[in-house]
């Protein structure tokens, strides 16, 4: 003869609930300097996801290429700050950040505006062959 245990003792053990956080909770966690000593590195949780990333200050005429944020260092730990999103830029379908041409692209000097044909008369006019002319004026 078999004895048979209780049901509620085959049971699975529920979870223990957490507290819930806040929905739009948005915190960062500073855990450094980034390697150029000119921002921060971050842990950032933002509902239920984790990020890792920097943040930097503005500067004027630079390119923004992320979230402008302001961080709200909290009383009692001030390594861990509350986030404030001001700008957020444009998200593809997919869910993810569109880079933005300067953060694709590192140039220096002017926007590259000639055409082929701009081209082409440049080098009529202004190539070494034009100006070493045999004939005298």
């Amino acid at each position: 003869m078999t004895t048979k245990k209780p049901a509620e003792d085959q049971s699975p053990t529920p979870p223990v609930a957490l507290p819930a956080a806040p929905a739009a909770s948005d915190v960062a966690l500073i855990h450094g300097v980034t390697s150029d000593g000119e921002g921060l590195r971050i842990l950032r949780a933002r509902g239920d996801r984790l990020e890792l990333g920097a943040i930097r200050p503005l500067r004027e005429g630079a390119p923004i290429t992320g979230e402008v944020v302001t961080l709200r260092p909290r009383a009692n730990f001030p390594a861990l700050c509350d986030v404030e999103t001001h700008f957020k830029p444009a998200e593809d379908a997919n869910d993810r950040q569109v880079p933005t041409p300067a953060a694709t692209v590192q140039r220096t000097g002017p926007a590259q505006v000639a055409t082929d044909e701009y081209r082409r008369n440049w080098d009529a006019i202004w190539s070494q062959s034009a100006s070493k002319s045999k004939l005298a004026n």
